[in-house]
């Protein structure tokens, strides 16, 4: 007998990049157990198939998994491809998936990683999924920053880090091309019943930066580690933003604490989130008719 899945968020199908640990896993498990269908991406197979294998524990339900190196944009339209083709709908995408570098890595596609994971990344799924999400209407686009966007600079002239690489630096700008991408993203979507929001989920314990960490994540993370949050508690702000019926037209806003909050004074320069969103465009190949530009505003 077929099972017949009750809560909250039954019938939703949300698709959570980096689902694996962490802050992602716990996002997923949380919304599992509100009754939505779950997919998760992450790099390996067997520790994605076993993250499903919790999630399906909490939630009584299934857990679909896609495999990719989302550093990779050859990988992202394989991904989005395969979502496409698996999913139905897609009610909730969590742009989870982010990570630290303390010198400087270069992708396959010759992108500085920090800023081709946390910023291209989600930019380029999110416009892949677009027409899935507007289909599934009302959908939420929920992306995972952080309070280093407020330290953060858009370096047009040095994106990749290329003259001069600071890990802290890199990633700063990041988080904050997180929140100028959701705040333009809200701004193509005024017409449709997709919102876009943004979060910063706390400090919190997790093996974050674990592949390449700075000297002072080495010597500071151990004696600070015991007062992060736990990664169930991070979630929290994911989740409410992913989830609270009362949210379901709320756009275009930064949330902390699971609450809306005001993001760093250059997170709301419309003309440099509409320059990223070009320079981000042409760095992923997106400059495509059916793909959202400038002349979708208003619409």
């Amino acid at each position: 007998m077929e099972q017949i899945h009750s809560g909250p968020m039954a019938g939703r199908t949300v698709l959570v990049t980096g689902g694996t640990s962490g802050i992602g896993r716990a996002t997923a498990i949380g919304l599992a157990t509100m009754g939505a269908h779950l997919a998760i991406t992450g790099r390996d197979r067997g520790r994605t198939e076993g993250a499903a294998r919790e999630i399906r524990a909490a939630g009584g339900g299934g857990v679909d998994v896609f495999v990719a190196d989302l550093s990779s944009q050859s990988e992202l339209r394989r991904l989005a491809d395969e979502v496409l083709q698996s999913l139905s709908r897609i009610d909730v995408l969590v742009n989870n998936v982010g990570g630290y570098w303390n010198t400087r890595h270069v992708t396959v596609d010759g992108l500085e990683r920090t800023f081709a994971v946390n910023h291209l990344a989600p930019f380029l799924l999110t416009n892949l999924l677009l027409d899935r999400l507007r289909h599934s209407a009302p959908a939420r686009v929920v992306t995972v920053s952080s309070n280093a966007q407020a330290m953060g600079r858009i370096d047009f002239d040095d994106l990749q880090g290329e003259r001069s690489y600071s890990g802290a630096r890199a990633y700063n700008q990041s988080k904050l091309a997180n929140v100028l991408f959701t705040y333009e993203l809200a701004r193509r979507l005024p017409a449709t019943s997709v919102t876009a929001n943004v979060l910063h989920p706390g400090v919190v314990r997790t093996s974050f930066g674990a592949e390449d960490p700075g000297r002072a994540q080495r010597l500071f993370i151990p004696f600070v580690r015991p007062f992060m949050k736990a990664p169930a508690r991070g979630a929290a702000t994911s989740i409410q933003v992913a989830a609270a019926p009362d949210l379901e037209r709320l756009t275009g806003r930064y949330f902390a604490n699971s609450k809306p909050k005001r993001s760093s004074k250059r997170s709301y320069d419309e003309a440099t989130a509409a320059r990223l969103w070009q320079v981000s465009a042409d760095l992923v190949g997106l400059n495509t008719p059916n793909r959202l530009t400038t002349s979708d505003q208003g619409r």
